[in-house]
């Protein structure tokens, strides 16, 4: 009796012995969030064309091209962490920016000298918002760098993250930190999110070159920049610099805080329908502080005379692209309220006909305090071809919106009011955006070169066209390799 009960106890032992080893085995081998590192390359060109810039006041040339290179490298740190660093460049070329010196080498940001240096032969000056000057504003390269982390829990039902990114441009410089919480129901057919992100921006801030040179002068006609420029009338009638009837900006007054802060709070909701179907709510609150305003941008106003440089005899010909060589000078610079709301939400519903054919859809309203109001509406229809690893994506993107309460085109703002821009972005108009793509799968990434695969080739075209008369044109790439 005593023996069959010791082997009671041995066979009991044991198999609590073979339970807990089993519950190790599987916290050992649960399965990784990422099995390996992966390595995303992405590139873009976009080129557009316009005849509202917003640097020249609402009118001239917007032609600009920009290339923007991405890496994307997602480190697995153990089964539950993964580290993502995403950074990248943005180099452009504009025809509008340029304009902030419309002078080419003469004005205060080219030629080798300050503004206030009287030593500059500047006669003969001309400039014109059609045609792209050569100053240091022609272009310029963004960088920025995001670092975030990911821990994802046992069960995967919760997920947790964090990050930080820091970016800089000639005129600003930005930083910022988020995170964000995912969690997910019965059985992972519903997923709920809330993400919380701040930007601290600080602006560097470059003014139009007349304006800056007008006050580097001390507001002397007859000092530094203007010294030995002949300023023109309506009329086309050099002026006397000494009369009382002369060119001064309307505000000389520049960037007083040079803060420009972003707070946005972002939540979701995502349920599975059935095995076909599947949608998702969205609401992003977004608050900004600081100067909002680009200081940039030119603004005239209809109720103050007009002053140029250049050829009187296109005066008549401003607005037009035959205007090679007059430009008008600043009446001030863009100026907007130092706070916006911003509220913008919407909806997605995808749904999978079949193995070969799905649709995406999107819908978002959005209003803001400046008295924006927009639709946007997108629709996605993959197509996976014969071969399987392949998939076409034809779709289609429409936009509408309401102008700003501040918005007005060129000359048609008056002095007397207290906010003002002719960015035509903040202006009423809708456009059309059509796309087509082509993506190449490989799940198990079986063409390699030495020990990277490559998971997935993405190539896009899309066509923007706005009711401004503004039009673009964009192509795409995206190479994930991943790294055993």
């Amino acid at each position: 009796m005593k023996k069959i009960s010791l082997l009671l106890m041995l066979f009991c032992c044991s198999m609590m012995f073979s339970q807990t080893k089993v519950t190790d085995t599987l916290k050992v081998y649960k399965k990784r969030v990422l099995e390996t590192t992966e390595v995303d390359f992405l590139m873009s060109y976009y080129t557009q064309d316009g005849n509202n810039a917003s640097v020249t006041g609402g009118v001239g040339n917007e032609r600009l091209t920009d290339i923007t290179p991405t890496f994307v490298v997602a480190i697995p740190l153990n089964a539950d962490d993964v580290l993502t660093i995403d950074a990248g460049i943005s180099a452009y070329t504009s025809a509008s920016s340029s304009n902030l010196d419309p002078f080419d080498a003469s004005g205060a940001s080219g030629n080798g000298y300050d503004d206030g240096d009287e030593s500059g032969n500047t006669s003969g000056v001309k400039g014109s918002p059609w045609v792209a000057s050569s100053g240091a504003s022609a272009g310029d390269v963004w960088g920025g760098i995001n670092a975030s982390y990911s821990h994802s829990s046992d069960d995967r039902n919760s997920i947790w993250s964090g990050n930080v990114n820091f970016a800089v441009e000639y005129d600003y410089v930005s930083v910022g930190f988020g995170g964000s919480y995912t969690k997910l129901f019965n059985q992972k057919n519903t997923e709920v999110g809330v993400k919380a992100q701040v930007y601290l921006d600080t602006w560097n801030p470059k003014y139009p070159t007349e304006l800056d040179s007008y006050n580097e002068a001390n507001q002397n006609l007859n000092n530094g920049f203007f010294a030995n420029i002949d300023i023109l009338n309506q009329d086309g009638n050099i002026i006397d610099k000494n009369s009382a009837t002369v060119w001064s900006p309307f505000n000389t007054t520049f960037i007083q805080d040079r803060a420009r802060n972003t707070y946005s709070l972002y939540l979701s909701f995502s349920q599975i329908i059935n095995k076909n179907a599947q949608f998702s709510l969205f609401v992003d609150v977004v608050q900004q502080q600081g100067w909002l305003a680009n200081p940039m941008q030119r603004v005239y106003f209809a109720d103050r005379d007009n002053y140029y440089v250049g050829n009187a005899a296109n005066i008549s010909n401003y607005n037009s692209p035959e205007n090679t060589d007059v430009f008008h000078l600043v009446d001030d610079i863009e100026r907007l309220p130092d706070t916006r709301f911003k509220l913008p939400f919407g909806a997605r519903f995808n749904y999978y006909f079949n193995e070969n054919i799905s649709l995406r859809t999107y819908y978002r309203y959005y209003f803001d305090t400046w008295g924006i109001n927009s639709q946007t509406a997108n629709i996605e229809l993959p197509i996976k071809l014969g071969f399987g690893k392949f998939t076409l994506y034809p779709n289609y993107r429409f936009y509408n919106q309401t102008a700003a309460d501040y918005f007005g085109t060129y000359e048609t703002h008056v002095s007397t009011s207290e906010f003002y821009t002719s960015d035509f972005d903040l202006s009423k108009f809708n456009s059309h955006q059509y796309g087509l793509g082509i993506k190449y799968t490989d799940v198990f990434a079986k063409f390699k070169i030495f020990n990277i695969g490559l998971k997935s080739f993405d190539i896009r075209y899309s066509y923007y066209k706005r009711s401004t008369g503004l039009n673009a044109n964009i192509i795409s790439t995206s190479f994930k390799f991943v790294v055993d």
